[in-house]
């Protein structure tokens, strides 16, 4: 082979190898995020409203009253803490589990009408020394629900695994008072006497929630969704006999409550998946 021909067949061999190496460079322009299915833990706070706008009670001849609902008992606002389970599909659909528990801060409200035996003329709560136990009284509720929603992605090309967040839940509640004495022991509010005047409620809780949804492309830290959930609960008393001297009421509770209840709240979450994966579209 004479020299012309070797340089041919060497700048032939260097401009395929050029080509070959550019060839993924070009294909790049053309790539898009693609949707992941994984499971997610996560970890909620943030602060529940209780709402006298829709929340009532209904007695057992029918009255209707807003007396004795959760906003009627308890001053808000409330905070609430939580643990998700989630499992979210390539459809952007999603199944949620959540566990939480809310609780506010001495709140109470009406407490010496209401628990008028239990406090003296000097409104206190005369503790086994003689003095005044401080007792704290304040709500605390638990609920679980299960739930389905769905992520409608604001760039799909870019993130197709962020967007706005929307669920429908259902679920259990109970809620009550806790009486926690600070500075002596009170037995008219420990054991088996603070049951007369706890308030606990259980029943059937609905939620819908909305709000923005965010996963990153490249760091398995930075995912989370900030919410707004209306809830609605239908619930009765758990007790057997209830002394509430606000509401003339030393007997059985039979009302039925109805209670409008507002959660914003911010889920740092953790999928249980490495970085998401790309579609790769060649020319």
């Amino acid at each position: 082979m004479n020299i012309k021909g070797k340089i041919f067949h060497r700048l032939l061999f260097v401009g395929l190898f050029v080509w070959l190496g550019n060839l993924p460079a070009q294909a790049q322009i053309d790539l898009k995020q693609d949707t992941i299915e994984c499971h997610i833990v996560g970890f909620n706070f943030g602060v529940k409203m209780p709402s006298t706008l829709g929340s009532f009670e209904t007695a057992p001849d029918g009255m209707r009253s807003q007396r004795a609902t959760m906003a009627s008992l308890y001053k808000g606002p409330w905070m609430d803490y939580g643990i998700n389970g989630l499992y979210k599909y390539k459809s952007n659909w999603l199944v949620t589990l959540d566990g939480n528990l809310w609780m506010g801060n001495n709140n109470l409200l009406n407490r010496i009408e209401r628990m008028g035996s239990v406090f003296s003329r000097d409104s206190i709560v005369v503790g086994t020394g003689g003095s005044d136990a401080v007792v704290t009284c304040y709500n605390r509720g638990l609920g679980f629900m299960g739930g389905v929603g769905k992520i409608f992605p604001l760039q799909p090309d870019k993130n197709p695994n962020s967007g706005i967040f929307a669920r429908l839940q259902g679920g259990y509640m109970l809620q009550q008072t806790i009486f926690k004495p600070n500075k002596a022991t009170a037995p008219q509010v420990e054991g088996d006497y603070a049951l007369l005047y706890d308030h606990q409620r259980q029943g059937f809780l609905l939620g819908e929630g909305i709000g923005f949804w965010f996963m990153s492309n490249h760091a398995n830290l930075i995912n989370f969704y900030v919410e707004l959930n209306v809830q609605q609960c239908w619930s009765r008393s758990t007790r057997d006999y209830t002394i509430d001297h606000y509401l003339g009421l030393q007997g059985k509770d039979g009302n039925r409550y109805f209670d409008m209840l507002y959660t914003l709240k911010l889920c740092w979450m953790f999928p249980l998946k490495g970085r998401q994966a790309h579609d790769i579209y060649f020319y």
